[in-house]
C-alpha cells in the first residue's frame, strides 16, 4: 500500500474534526458505515496507511448530513 497522500491526510483530518464536532465516537461512525471500529482508528492513526475512498467519504458526508466538499480541500494541494 502506498503512503498516505496530502489530500488523503487532509480528508482524514476533516472527517475526524467533523466527527468530534458532531459528538460521534469512532465506534459510532464505524457502526453508521458498517465497518469495524478498528478501521476508523487505523485511518485516523499516523501509524497505519489506511485511508478513506471517495465512496466512503460520500457515505460519511451522508452520515454527517454535510456535503462531501466539506471534507475535501477547496484548492488543490
Amino acid at each position: 500500500m502506498k503512503p498516505v497522500s496530502k489530500i488523503d491526510r487532509y480528508a482524514i483530518k476533516k472527517v475526524k474534526e467533523k466527527r468530534l464536532e458532531l459528538g460521534y465516537s469512532q465506534a459510532d461512525l464505524s457502526y453508521a458505515l458498517d465497518v469495524s471500529a478498528t478501521f476508523i482508528g487505523q485511518v485516523e492513526s499516523d501509524k497505519h496507511k489506511a485511508r478513506y475512498t471517495l465512496d466512503r467519504l460520500n457515505q460519511i458526508a451522508r452520515v454527517f448530513k454535510c456535503s462531501v466538499h466539506d471534507l475535501l480541500p477547496k484548492d488543490p494541494l
